[in-house]
């Protein structure tokens, strides 16, 4: 009986793979229903292990074995196909090296997760920097926007001069005690008057030609012109009356000074802008005190000042009784309106710098400072006021000029301005040309 499936015989020498009966080596058959295993990639030095898998046929095709043909492939055969399934000893994927990787259909290891894109990440970090950056400006804008105290309408000066090149700042220093305990009116010297008058008065002219910072002592002998009373709204006629130029500011505020400044001059006043005692000293002990070099000691009892020659730094308190001595100085009120000059644009210069504008803890304590007790016009904006700042920086440049308003003599101990020299000066201002007169 034929004990050969598919009508084979029990001869050996049928058999494929088992010998032969012959004494004579076997010759190689041609199997065409055999396939070839392709041969494998050179896998890594040590690859993870593979599961153990059950023995191989020993060259049969699986389609032979149980008698017909099979539907299970060979566990041995790899025809290629990768089926999904990941080798490795690690949870999720991973391979067990720890670097979440997979094996491919070729044999070899396939990345888990992508290279970092640091370029994206650069741009998105800038992105976000750039966002932050934006957002704080624009908030300390209006927080420092709110605090401005436009408290002073120039729409009721009347008869005002035509306006020219470059803008005019009329600055005023008040001795307004606004605000300040008595313990700080008596450690800054400020007395206790009321109401307030001012102490000091300057023109700052930023134009094209530099900006020209000019000192109007406050004993100048002026005309009150006719002029609208700036809570009544009544029109008081002028008679010709001279007086100091601090009474003006005494009789009826700003805008009477504003006024009182453009009859005299001829100069058209763009903005005004005050500060009083209290915030002048603490923008200064903000930025931590400025430095001045002061060629000569001095004392005044009366202010305060006690100073000894050189290059020192000096506090709020110090700093107010510097600006206000007059009374130790041979020139009096023009003595003291210099070191005013001098003092304003140290200021300027060394608040304006990238340790005090990048540091927030400088600069918003700076600006609160200023911002708390400054007054300016209705029509003043943030960016009027730093160009204001910035120019006054700019005094004690290559371009910039201080002096005082030219004087010829004086009258019942108030200073006479020199006409013609004022009229030169103004028209050099107006047309934005570099100013040639000089001052006292």
């Amino acid at each position: 009986m034929n004990d050969w499936p598919d009508r084979r015989t029990g001869d050996r020498s049928e058999r494929y793979g088992r010998g032969s009966a012959s004494p004579q080596p076997e010759s190689a058959r041609s199997m065409p229903h055999i396939q070839r295993r392709p041969a494998q990639p050179r896998r890594p030095q040590n690859p993870p292990q593979r599961p153990q898998v059950p023995p191989q046929s020993q060259g049969y095709d699986d389609r032979y074995q149980d008698g017909g043909y099979g539907n299970s492939p060979d566990p041995g055969y790899d025809s290629g196909y990768n089926t999904g399934q990941v080798y490795g000893s690690g949870s999720g994927g991973s391979d067990g090296r720890g670097g979440g990787g997979r094996r491919g259909g070729d044999g070899g290891y396939v990345q888990g997760r992508p290279a970092p894109d640091w370029r994206r990440r650069i741009k998105l970090g800038a992105l976000t920097l750039v966002v932050v950056v934006l957002a704080v400006s624009i908030s300390t804008y209006f927080w420092a926007d709110s605090k401005l105290k436009r408290e002073v309408d120039l729409s009721k000066v009347i008869d005002r001069p035509e306006s020219g090149d470059g803008t005019n700042y009329l600055i005023v220093g008040s001795d307004s005690r606004e605000g300040m305990s008595d313990e700080e009116k008596k450690r800054l010297r400020t007395g206790s008057a009321e109401g307030k008058r001012t102490d000091s008065m300057m023109i700052l002219h930023d134009g094209s030609n530099g900006p020209t910072l000019i000192s109007l002592p406050r004993d100048s002998n002026v005309e009150i012109p006719t002029f609208k009373g700036s809570e009544s709204g009544k029109t008081f006629q002028g008679t010709g009356r001279q007086v100091k130029l601090n009474a003006a500011y005494a009789e009826d505020g700003p805008e009477l000074l504003v006024r009182t400044v453009e009859f005299n001059t001829g100069l058209h006043i763009d903005h005004y802008v005050e500060i009083g005692f209290g915030g002048f000293a603490k923008i200064v002990d903000a930025i931590g005190g400025v430095e001045l070099d002061i060629p000569k000691a001095f004392k005044d009892k009366k202010s305060g000042a006690d100073f000894k020659a050189g290059k020192q730094t000096l506090n709020g308190e110090q700093s107010l009784a510097f600006v206000r001595t007059r009374y130790a100085f041979a020139g009096s009120d023009l003595d003291r309106t210099k070191n005013q000059q001098k003092f304003l644009a140290a200021l300027a210069s060394q608040t304006a710098t990238p340790s005090t504008i990048i540091n927030p803890f400088k600069l918003y304590p700076t600006l609160g400072a200023g911002l708390d007790t400054l007054i300016v016009d209705k029509d003043m904006s943030l960016w009027s006021l730093a160009n204001m700042f910035f120019a006054m920086k700019g005094v004690t440049g290559g371009d910039g000029t201080s002096m005082n308003m030219p004087i010829s003599g004086s009258t019942g101990g108030n200073l006479v301005w020199d006409k013609a020299e004022v009229k030169q000066l103004v028209q050099q201002l107006n047309n934005d040309e570099k100013v040639t007169v000089t001052g006292n």
